[in-house]
């Protein structure tokens, strides 16, 4: 009898900074070389993101990247990995690099902690709200609302209490 492996679900980001990068080749062939490397690891690509003519000494105006982590926060393809052609295509700014690694990382692992002990659904909305009301500071909120009149959803107690306690668990609190 064989095992079924499970498949790896990753993104592909790809970024170049200048029109004669956009012009030339390399956005095609990052891709490529992503799109081949993630089929030799029996990797499943569920979403591709790529800024044209930004430079990556800061998110600020890559609204891919921006949505990128907007749908790693929010689990929405259940990504293991995110493939770069190189570093510095993720970004030429060490502290934006990590500070986006450490969000990807912390949203993910309180996620399933709190699943994992409670049963409980927990959005990156919620955990944000627990993490402002414990004095974590994070970056700007980029995922702004169209609305005149935004409404706010607010954590219910019992998913605060169960994000208390994952930031507990991670000493984060």
């Amino acid at each position: 009898m064989q095992m079924m492996r499970k498949r790896t679900n990753c993104y592909i980001y790809t970024r170049v900074s200048t029109s004669m990068q956009i012009d030339g080749y390399s956005l095609d062939a990052q891709r490529e070389k992503l799109r081949g490397y993630a089929a030799y690891q029996e990797m499943t690509v569920v979403g591709e993101y790529s800024d044209e003519g930004f430079s990556g000494k800061n998110i600020q105006g890559r609204m891919e990247f921006r949505r990128m982590l907007e749908d790693i926060q929010a689990q929405k393809d259940r990504v293991d990995y995110v493939l770069v052609f190189k570093l510095s295509r993720f970004g030429r700014n060490a502290a934006d690099v990590l500070n986006s690694l450490q969000l990807m990382q912390d949203y993910a692992e309180i996620q399933t902690h709190v699943k994992e002990q409670t049963g409980l659904n927990v959005t990156p909305l919620y955990i944000a709200q627990v993490k402002g009301k414990h004095g974590i500071i994070e970056r700007e909120n980029y995922n702004h609302t169209k609305s005149e009149n935004p409404r706010t959803l607010k954590c219910l107690p019992d998913k605060e209490k169960a994000i208390e306690d994952a930031l507990q668990y991670f000493k984060m609190i």
